[in-house]
């Protein structure tokens, strides 16, 4: 196993350098794909390349979404020899402190998803609590099975292998849609799910990229997209013939 960090950014200058010196302590290489960032938060990116050996940056020349980041940062990972990825967002919600959870899950059973399960404190808003029950709802319905605790949570460890095969055969949504179809489609495809407990927080003033109206019809449409793909698979049987829970 061979793991780096990655981070998609759009616009979060403020706080990318706390997010970024938060995993200095980890000895990992980590992978930040700029999404189209505007000129302050590219110059706070160019400072944190110039200060940190670890630390790779990518840009994208036009904002093209959260998940076409990801893709990004994925196939760089992969292109440096990394097995899996341990990624994170940019705006400070995730515990920096809780990767070595993630990282162990991952060593213990290797092919595994490894999924943030949100420990949330009063500062999350109503809407994204229920929204993200009905989603963890439709997940279970979709793949046939209740082993994913929360997905939507972006803190997660992702093998690689599995991941990029899929992207090979076929087209995944490129924005905000794309952390739930990434859950769906590896369950699908027999990739056991373990959950690790983390904080998620809303910082005061943060700034989030998500659209309520636009972003959740999006995440929608994927699901139903996904509900009537063919063929159609009971995913929820493990690569090792065992049926998740």
């Amino acid at each position: 196993m061979k793991a780096c960090l990655v981070i998609p950014i759009y616009d979060h200058g403020e706080t990318i350098g706390a997010v970024v010196e938060s995993l200095a302590s980890m000895s990992l290489p980590c992978i930040i794909v700029d999404d189209g960032c505007g000129r302050s938060a590219r110059a706070a990116l160019d400072g944190l390349e110039a200060r940190h050996d670890w630390l790779e940056v990518a840009h994208h020349p036009e904002n093209r979404g959260r998940g076409a980041a990801l893709k990004t940062a994925y196939r760089i990972a992969r292109q440096r020899g990394m097995t899996h990825v341990v990624q994170l967002d940019a705006d400070g919600q995730h515990t920096a402190a809780d990767v070595p959870n993630f990282l162990e899950a991952a060593r213990a059973q290797p092919d595994a998803l490894v999924l943030g399960a949100p420990i949330f404190d009063d500062s999350i808003p109503w809407h994204r609590r229920h929204g993200r029950k009905l989603s963890k709802a439709i997940v279970w319905a979709e793949t046939g099975s209740t082993a994913v605790r929360d997905p939507l949570c972006g803190f997660r460890c992702v093998p690689l292998s599995p991941t990029l095969s899929l992207f090979d055969r076929v087209h995944w949504g490129d924005r905000m849609d794309f952390d739930t179809e990434l859950v769906i489609r590896l369950v699908r495809a027999g990739v056991p799910v373990v959950n690790v407990p983390t904080a998620v927080l809303y910082p005061e003033g943060g700034v989030s990229h998500f659209r309520l109206v636009k972003d959740n019809l999006r995440i929608a449409m994927s699901y139903v997209r996904l509900a009537f793909e063919a063929p159609w698979r009971a995913a929820s049987i493990s690569i090792d013939g065992k049926r998740n829970s």
